[in-house]
């Protein structure tokens, strides 16, 4: 395992040094490294639920030793997946990847092996929808890297769990499309998907559309980055497979793709100059999650013309120092606290636990672009907000119909 800190690794420069794209990238992977590691080493070991801390505040509501620890998994793979994806070397970058890809297979096999002590409860609880989609999202996201390479046991035990899903339900909201990606990792492997499953969530999320880019997280609009942490990127990941299988048309999910690009670009205009966002609506503890949107626009290389793909990765960079160099997230064994700028467990949420917090690893997604590409290359360059409070000339902003 790589020995690495990131709260040490601060940016030694001046304010007015110029960070290259490889400096960036150095950065991004070094964290999401010390931040994902934990989860995918102690798996691999059978030594997370020995290790893993469970936090929680005095009002949580639900059974943390029974879905903390697919919470953790699942989150935390599709965070790493795209990254996890590209081709080995032989960079301090590559070496980290391939030990991470590789424990990460002999985790899932423990974590769907009933003899295994880190076996993860897909079978009671609710929860287990959530954090399951998750894990299917990564399988979608890293197929030849997280699913191919896996024995047939272990994809056969992994296809079982998560049938044994169809025995509960969720929440009237974003839980839909939890239970709808479920069936369709299922169908993308070749088993038989549940059409009810599919077809609710997908009408249910399209009539939830309320314009701009935004969708109503259930009857009722709510104001939070659910619209990333969720909704747009498991959107267009569930209509990709529907339209691969003809279950959809591709103008349903070329559309749904538009609104998640316009979505981004309110994103990218959240980030102030100084490398801050604001803190609104549930769920604040999942921190860099909340640009997971835009680091999949990113990924898919479907940046608006006027988003230059240098000044999101400029932007989330500045978010990166802000939240990991300047707050101390992590605790003295590397896992993550409950909060949003530190440890500030009074604003956790009632479903909030340890493993709840590993959706920060959704930020990550354009780590997936190989290092040479423009995202990693071209020069540095200023974000919206950033222009726009130093009297540089930006875009003007205006409501779309789509």
């Amino acid at each position: 395992m790589f020995n690495y800190n990131a709260n040490a690794q601060k940016s030694k420069v001046s304010k007015t040094a110029v960070i290259t794209g490889q400096q960036d990238r150095e950065y991004w992977s070094n964290l999401l490294y010390k931040m994902a590691s934990p989860v995918i080493l102690n798996l691999a070991n059978s030594t997370l639920k020995k290790n893993m801390p469970i936090e929680k505040n005095s009002d949580y509501g639900l059974n943390a030793e029974k879905v903390t620890y697919l919470e953790a998994v699942g989150r935390t793979m599709a965070g790493v997946a795209p990254w996890l994806a590209l081709p080995d070397d032989n960079t301090k970058e590559g070496k980290m990847r391939k030990e991470l890809r590789t424990a990460l297979l002999k985790g899932i096999a423990n974590g769907v092996d009933p003899s295994n002590p880190d076996y993860l409860n897909f079978r009671t609880e609710n929860q287990p929808i959530v954090d399951a989609a998750y894990m299917a999202q990564a399988f979608l996201r890293a197929p030849k890297a997280l699913w191919e390479p896996l024995d047939s046991v272990t994809k056969k035990r992994v296809a079982e769990e998560f049938k044994a899903l169809r025995t509960r339900t969720g929440a009237y909201n974003n839980w839909l499309l939890f239970a709808g990606i479920n069936e369709a990792f299922l169908m993308s492997i070749g088993e038989q998907a549940d059409p009810v499953r599919l077809q609710y969530a997908q009408k249910k999320i399209t009539e939830w559309y309320v314009g701009d880019g935004w969708y109503s997280d259930g009857p009722s609009f709510s104001l939070d980055y659910y619209n990333s942490y969720v909704i747009h990127p498991m959107l267009v990941d569930f209509y990709k497979v529907l339209a691969t299988k003809d279950k959809v048309k591709e103008e349903d999910y070329a559309l749904a793709l538009k609104r998640m690009i316009r979505y981004s670009e309110f994103t990218e205009r959240f980030i102030s100059p100084e490398g801050t966002y604001p803190a609104f609506g549930r769920s604040s503890t999942y921190r860099t999650a909340a640009f997971q949107a835009l680091g999949q626009v990113a990924l898919m290389e479907k940046l608006p013309e006027y988003i230059k793909p240098a000044q999101v990765r400029c932007a989330i960079s500045a978010v990166m120092h802000r939240m990991y160099d300047q707050c101390n997230n992590f605790d003295s064994n590397g896992w993550l606290v409950l909060g949003f700028c530190g440890s500030q467990p009074l604003i956790a949420d009632v479903y909030t636990s340890t493993g709840s917090l590993y959706m920060a690893t959704l930020g990550f997604l354009p780590l997936g672009l190989p290092a040479d590409n423009q995202f990693w290359t071209d020069p540095a360059s200023d974000w919206t907000s950033k222009k726009a409070w130093s009297s540089q000339p930006f875009k003007k902003d205006y409501h779309v119909e789509y």
